[in-house]
């Protein structure tokens, strides 16, 4: 299952996206991601003003095949979430990379974004999950 990769965009081997702007960051869940999931019925948003570490979860997301957490690219503070996506949780599946975004951090470290993969990089690992 191939999945649809912007050059602009960082990705994290647990399958998010991250859109750099100064020094904070839009965060979203891969094209990939949305597509092995399937059509996507709910997502638990995070508080705006809590603060995350690498790795951390931040929330879940729900499809009518797989419950699963959802892993922070980045060290940071959340400054804004896509409240509509509590109402319309599915419009992840139709603009993952616009409208889909899940939330905004305020970047504590700006050398941590060096650790993310390029869409070459994160191409690969999709083709080797699917090898699995």
């Amino acid at each position: 299952m191939e999945g649809l990769f912007l050059q602009e965009l960082k990705y994290s081997p647990l399958h998010s996206w991250v859109k750099v702007e100064g020094d904070s960051g839009i965060i979203g869940i891969s094209d990939y991601a949305q597509r092995v999931m399937g059509e996507i019925i709910f997502i638990e948003l995070p508080p705006i003003g809590k603060e995350l570490k690498k790795g951390d979860s931040f929330g879940i997301i729900e499809s009518a095949k797989s419950v699963s957490d959802l892993f922070t690219p980045l060290s940071g503070e959340i400054i804004d979430v896509n409240f509509s996506l509590s109402d319309i949780p599915n419009v992840i599946n139709t603009s993952v990379y616009q409208s889909g975004w899940i939330m905004k951090l305020k970047i504590n470290d700006i050398s941590e974004i060096d650790l993310l993969l390029n869409a070459e990089e994160y191409a690969k690992i999709t083709k080797e999950d699917n090898k699995k």
